[in-house]
């Protein structure tokens, strides 16, 4: 499923997984809660609570992939890798 296709489907939530001074030096998407690669096991429960579709995303898509490789491991089947900020930016704005 492609990223368009998984925002179509509405019932989503994004998670940055960059660090706080990479969305002060690159901008944000302000409906994304940040959630920094290092602190995802220890706010577990934060992301296991939320419904729908958990899209992940980061500068290039690499600690993204990480953040869904971990979820995948621990069960969850609702995660995605949205891949690099710019990119999700950019197709958020086209739909």
């Amino acid at each position: 499923m492609s990223l368009v296709e998984v925002l179509k489907a509405g019932n989503y939530h994004l998670i940055d997984v960059r660090e706080p001074m990479e969305l002060e030096m690159d901008g944000h998407i302000e409906e994304a809660k940040n959630i920094p690669l290092g602190e995802i096991e220890d706010r577990k429960q934060e992301i296991l609570n939320l419904s729908g579709t958990k899209i992940f995303f980061c500068r290039s898509g690499n600690r993204s992939g990480k953040a869904v490789d971990y979820f995948k491991s621990e069960g969850m089947t609702d995660v995605y890798n949205g891949g690099g900020y710019e990119e999700v930016k950019a197709t958020l704005e086209s739909l």
